[in-house]
């Protein structure tokens, strides 16, 4: 049997050039990624990237002025933990088709996965 590795080249190149580009399109969709909240009574409004990183801070009313610091902090901080829960299952979703079958991303994401079944090499996939 003959193979021929010139074709065998030609088709792994355009396998990797699929895979980059594919690549390329999720890396521009993470950083694009973003997830708001606005707290009960809309006194904080928080924009969070990919990551949790904090984007914006935004009071949308006067009501702020009219709460104690301590009050205000933890309107802040529940806000941004909330845009920060919502970022992680947007970007659970948009990961979820790139892991092997069973394998949750917020678990990988938390140290909760289990190697084996992200390493196990199924050459039928």
């Amino acid at each position: 049997m003959t193979v021929d590795y010139q074709q065998l080249i030609e088709q792994l190149t355009e396998e990797y050039e699929k895979a980059r580009a594919h690549t390329v399109e999720l890396r521009r969709a993470i950083s694009e990624l973003t997830a708001s909240a606005t707290s009960p009574r809309e006194t904080v409004k928080v924009t969070v990237g990919a990551q949790g990183d904090v984007r914006s801070i935004e009071f949308p009313a006067g009501a702020y002025r009219r709460m104690a610091p301590a009050e205000l902090s933890a309107a802040v901080m529940a806000t941004i933990n909330e845009a920060k829960d919502k970022a992680q299952r947007m970007l659970s979703e948009l990961m979820a088709p790139e892991l092997p079958a069973g394998v949750n991303f917020l678990d990988v994401m938390q140290g909760k996965a289990e190697l084996p079944a992200m390493t196990k090499f199924d050459p039928d996939v």
